[in-house]
């Protein structure tokens, strides 16, 4: 089968994976800060390189790295200011994956809230200022094929309303995403502040087209739904981070039925499997709803990977057809999982671990668990994590 596309991942978050025990999310997002203290380039390369190869296992050929870790502690810009990003960059093309960099402006603690503590390697000040930056990174990498730089609007928590246009306008062709309704308190303190959910707050800033990806879209209202689908954005869920997470069960039917082409993401990286997550889509709506078969294995196959890749900027990627990329996938269909599994209902059967074969462009990059490259690695991503905690 076709290889698959990682919508939203925060790459750094995979050293919390096994380590951060908390009672909600908002106290999740308090060890997260504790991890972003002390990444650096160097540090955050080494973590990003194992685990962008343990993406590569698991079958995934692009990813979509939501990157919001700008600077150094305190606020200070490296004296490369791409810095953080060109380690990410770098990591992707070291283990033969194509990355949309989604450079992310982050402004605010909350809605008029500043930013403060860890936040601070976050800010750029204003979004004129995020814009020049990322401008710089967009230039640099006009003529490599396997990279996309892209824009998001963190959330309308983290993004003024007067700033947010700015965002939306400065790469006019790239891919632009933006987290959206996670969490029940985003919508009331947007509520509260502006008489409008986030989603309609997006909207009157001109956020929502073809080329806009909506990120976990879990707590909308019918207008929110009917304003993406009118649009024909992009939404990407993240099942495991959100039910890992405790943020809900969104609204994913209702969503593709309305028109918004539906991708999938491991954000936090609780795990990296894409079939895992591909599944726990369906069963969120059945869930969701007592009802089975909410979401056909075409449609699933269609979010891992043509969607998905569309909503990076590989609009011919995902496919199987002449002239698309040779991005290809083989599955054991003879595991303890598969075993008995008629092929077109691989999605509902198999794990990463059943992915034997991983070919980018025509090459194989892994087989039987290994990186062509890289070899072992969870050695990698055990000693890159074991530094960080040390």
């Amino acid at each position: 089968m076709q290889a698959f596309a990682n919508c939203h991942s925060h790459v750094f978050h995979r050293a919390l994976r096994g380590r951060a025990v908390s009672d909600s999310f908002w106290s999740w997002r308090d060890d997260m800060y504790t991890l972003a203290a002390v990444l650096d380039p160097d540090l955050l390369h080494w973590l990003a390189r194992a685990t962008y190869a343990e993406m590569r296992l698991a079958g995934i050929d692009a990813v979509g790295e939501f990157h919001y870790l700008h600077h150094q502690p305190g606020g200070s810009p490296y004296d490369d200011p791409n810095a953080m990003g060109e380690a990410l960059i770098a990591a992707a093309l070291d283990v033969g994956l194509r990355i949309c960099l989604l450079d992310t402006c982050y402004l605010a603690a909350g809605i008029d809230q500043p930013t403060d503590g860890v936040q601070k390697r976050f800010d750029d000040d204003d979004a004129e200022q995020w814009a020049t930056r990322v401008l710089d990174l967009a230039a640099s990498h006009d003529d490599d094929a396997e990279v996309v730089v892209g824009a998001a609007v963190h959330s309308v928590r983290a993004v003024p309303r007067d700033q947010i246009p700015v965002v939306a306008e400065a790469l006019p062709d790239a891919p632009l995403h933006v987290h959206a309704s996670e969490q029940p308190a985003e919508n009331k303190a947007c509520l509260a502040a502006t008489g409008m959910t986030p989603v309609a707050l997006l909207a009157e800033a001109g956020v929502w087209t073809e080329r806009t990806t909506a990120v976990h879209a879990t707590h909308l209202t019918p207008d929110d739904i009917r304003i993406l689908g009118d649009a024909g954005s992009f939404v990407c869920f993240c099942p495991t981070t959100e039910a890992d997470l405790a943020d809900g069960i969104g609204p994913a039917r209702e969503l593709l039925d309305a028109g918004a082409p539906m991708s999938l993401g491991s954000d936090q990286h609780a795990v990296v499997d894409p079939l895992l997550e591909a599944r726990a889509l369906e069963h969120g709506e059945r869930l969701r709803t007592g009802q089975r078969g909410r979401m056909s294995p075409d449609e699933l196959l269609t979010a891992l990977t043509v969607a998905g890749n569309a909503a990076l900027g590989y609009p011919d990627a995902g496919r199987i057809k002449p002239g698309a990329p040779a991005d290809l996938v083989a599955v054991r269909l003879d595991s303890v999982r598969t075993a008995g599994c008629r092929p077109e209902q691989v999605l509902y059967a198999a794990t990463a671990s059943d992915v034997h074969t991983v070919v980018s462009n025509g090459v194989v990059v892994a087989e039987n668990g290994h990186h062509a490259r890289l070899g072992d690695v969870g050695r990698l991503l055990s000693d890159a994590i074991e530094e960080l905690w040390a």
